[in-house]
């Protein structure tokens, strides 16, 4: 696994780029987490470290929390967060991660919970067509239709498509592209849309699954170099065309003289 952030999804803009182009960006606020507890393989059998995120105030907390924090002598966490590590010799108790984590990153990956969208009909849940808008169809319009079989098996099977609870499940976007990281104000601008509503907690991870995918700023830079190229040679051609044409006109001046 990755290490991540815990971070708060703010909401949308634009960021617009000096080429005037505007690209969708969703606001991403990271606060930095701290490393409570180095896990080795000889203890629990497997490396890992558990990083703490946000704050919390004291008299929310358990007395077993309470233990535990002053046990690592650090401020009270309100999420608690564990990532598997290969070298755990990288990292020590009380360290701090942030943004810097992702500081040469074009690609990232973000889990978080989607909207909730309550109960919800076949039409919207997985997308049926629905019977006919016609005569001859009553009431049945957005109905499911038949859900079961004959008399053998008799039954509905497990997993049928049928209305039902809608939303509200963990979800990860592969390869969302990184904008702009702002590492002052701690936000980092993201591309594109982000699942779940504003102020929603949402894991940040570097990019699982490596893709070949030239990135917008890249695309508009080589763009740039193209077109200077191109208008640079457009000059270089007339400043040619101008100088043969001048030549010409001096030959011919000549001639008319003698």
């Amino acid at each position: 696994m990755n290490i991540g952030l815990i971070g708060k999804k703010i909401g949308m803009t634009r960021e617009f780029l000096d080429s005037g182009l505007s690209i969708p960006v969703t606001v991403l606020s990271v606060e930095k987490g701290r490393i409570l507890d180095v896990i080795t393989k000889e203890k629990r059998g497997y490396n890992a470290i558990q990083v703490g995120f946000g704050k919390i105030k004291t008299s929310k907390l358990t007395k077993q929390m309470k233990g535990f924090f002053a046990k690592k002598s650090t401020e009270p966490k309100k999420f608690l967060k564990e990532f598997r590590v290969d070298n755990i010799s990288e990292f020590k108790e009380g360290n701090e991660i942030g943004l810097e984590l992702f500081k040469d990153q074009k690609f990232i990956d973000i889990t978080s919970k989607t909207i909730g969208k309550g109960f919800a009909g076949v039409m919207k849940r997985h997308n049926f067509s629905g019977l006919r808008a016609s005569h001859g169809v009553s009431v049945s319009h957005r109905a499911a239709g038949s859900t079961g079989q004959n008399q053998d098996p008799g039954k509905v099977f497990k997993g049928k498509k049928m209305a039902g609870h809608m939303g509200e499940k963990f979800r990860t976007i592969q390869n969302l592209e990184v904008i702009k990281s702002d590492l002052e104000n701690n936000l980092i601008f993201v591309k594109g849309s982000v699942p779940g509503s504003k102020n929603s907690l949402v894991l940040i991870q570097k990019n699982s699954k490596k893709t070949k995918r030239t990135s917008t700023l890249e695309k508009i830079k080589k763009f740039q170099e193209e077109s200077i190229k191109i208008i640079s040679e457009t000059k270089e051609k007339k400043r040619t065309i101008d100088k043969k044409e001048s030549s010409t006109s001096k030959t011919e001046k000549k001639e008319t003289k003698k």
